[in-house]
């Protein structure tokens, strides 16, 4: 078994469930949560951006922090079977991926093993 964990753009959150719905993904676990990317700035291109009292503009200023804040997402985490990771890992970036930044992050990992805890179930039947 495997888990694939989707962080997306909150707006997205529909449009990635309906395509999970087609690939009769049985459930899903979805969370907000907070992030930010890897993006950096280059502080010396704004080095003679500053005013006589040592102070940015105060639009460069808020576009600056802009940059650092962290945005909302959505994370969505599906436990499935090893033969399905492909079609939904592909399932998930054809209706997220449109070549700009943000578009989300997806992680595969390897699940020892689930338990149902109120019937004991284990496996890919406590899914």
């Amino acid at each position: 078994m495997k888990e694939i964990t989707a962080i997306i753009r909150m707006d997205m959150v529909n449009k990635t469930k309906e395509a999970l719905l087609k690939l009769a993904v049985p459930s899903m676990t979805a969370i907000k949560v907070m992030g930010r990317g890897k993006k950096k700035i280059a502080y010396e291109l704004f080095q003679n951006a500053f005013d006589d009292n040592g102070e940015l503009p105060p639009i460069l200023a808020e576009q600056l922090s802009e940059v650092h804040r962290l945005m909302p997402k959505r994370m969505i985490i599906l436990d499935v079977e090893d033969k399905d990771v492909e079609g939904i890992v592909k399932a998930i970036i054809d209706v997220n991926q449109n070549g700009n930044p943000g578009n989300g992050k997806i992680f595969v990992t390897t699940v020892n093993d689930i338990i149902r805890i109120r019937t004991g179930e284990t496996g890919i039947e406590a899914v």
